[in-house]
């Protein structure tokens, strides 16, 4: 297993361009990013960062600052509501912890919760925090015993597949939109909710079982990638290319793939249900289906790399979608408000917890 570990190590350590390499990609980034790269170009690099930063800070200051005042309006949420989204969000929390175990070979549930906290909140402080968060929490991994090989290998098995189940999602979105009329008590939405576990780690255990289903998905988001970008040089290799992910993410968790697949899974359920639960909260219930729909979009536009955690950018894309689904415009700012404290504002001082935490525990080990 050490020797397999070592091999894939290596193999992930090459991939780093584009955003999802940004995101698991630590051991290569810190050899190439740091050790080759003159002093001068990584300080032009991060003033470009920054800048770009800023500007789009500016572009969506109006929205974002639309959304942080609504904190005033935070004594109107329903009170019983409250524990019921932590718990989600913690649920949430819980199983990405349980993916990355599982994608490590660790048993080590202490190491992996508090690096993570640590990286999450890096990650949405800094500009192009993927990486930069990613890269935190692998050296804390290692502080902590990890080979470097196997932090490196779990970080980008776990980001890959955590990302394949949300890009998974609008698949689901769409057939749900024909869902029929919303929840009316919380026992039909939790079983919605269930219903759509269910099916969404169907999906993935045939993705990863089979390899005809992933080519079909391949093929037809070619076509379509191929049609609106006539002008670009068109795809060919892009199912061969997700076959490909698909087996480096076997070829880590192992037999294990099933509740890795569970923890993936539920990592986006529990935190698709807080949505739903902060919506609840604001006396609001539009149909599941189009808050999948808008919950999707703001996880798209979470990964762009212009603010820190798409901060702005979500809180635009998240206000306008939930209202678009049927939501008032002021339940609509709320409930944003209400759920990026919970998915933004709140991970930041649970990171400098985790940080204090692992450097108590770990503290002069290598």
């Amino acid at each position: 297993m050490e020797r397999s570990d070592d091999i894939a190590g290596r193999d992930l350590g090459d991939r780093i361009e584009g955003a999802l390499e940004q995101r698991v990609d630590v051991e290569g980034e810190l050899a190439r990013g740091e050790a080759k790269e003159p002093t001068r170009h990584r300080l032009v690099r991060t003033l470009v960062w920054l800048g770009l930063t800023a500007v789009s800070l500016y572009l969506v200051a109006p929205t974002l600052l639309e959304t942080l005042g609504s904190w005033q309006s935070l004594s109107s949420l329903t009170p019983g509501w409250l524990p019921v989204m932590v718990a989600l969000q913690a649920a949430s929390i819980v199983c990405l912890w349980w993916l990355q175990r599982i994608a490590m070979h660790t048993h080590d549930w202490y190491a992996v919760g508090t690096s993570q906290l640590a990286g999450n909140a890096m990650s949405k402080v800094a500009p192009g925090g993927g990486a930069v968060g990613a890269s935190l929490q692998y050296r804390l991994l290692v502080q902590a015993g990890l080979t470097r090989a196997r932090a490196v290998a779990g970080l980008t098995a776990s980001n890959l597949l955590v990302l394949a189940v949300v890009m998974a999602l609008p698949l689901l979105a769409i057939p749900a939109l024909f869902s029929g009329a919303p929840p009316r008590h919380l026992l039909e939405g939790a079983l919605g909710g269930l219903a759509l576990f269910v099916l969404l780690f169907s999906l993935g255990a045939l993705m990863l079982a089979f390899d005809r289903p992933l080519e079909k998905v391949g093929d037809l988001v070619q076509a379509v990638r191929n049609r609106l970008r006539r002008r670009a040089r068109p795809s060919h290799d892009l199912p061969s290319r997700l076959l490909h992910e698909r087996d480096r993410i076997l070829a880590i968790v192992g037999q294990d793939w099933k509740p890795a697949l569970a923890a993936g899974v539920g990592r986006w359920i529990f935190d698709y249900a807080t949505l739903l639960a902060t919506l609840a909260a604001v006396g609001s219930t539009p149909r599941p289906g189009l808050v999948l729909l808008a919950f999707c979009m703001a996880q798209l536009l979470a990964q762009l790399p212009f603010t820190p955690g798409g901060l702005g950018f979500v809180e635009a894309g998240l206000t306008a979608t939930l209202t678009l689904a049927g939501v008032s415009a002021g339940d609509a700012v709320l409930a944003t408000f209400t759920y990026r404290l919970l998915t933004y504002w709140l991970p930041l001082p649970l990171g400098l917890i985790g940080v204090v935490l692992h450097r108590r525990r770990y503290a002069g080990t290598a």
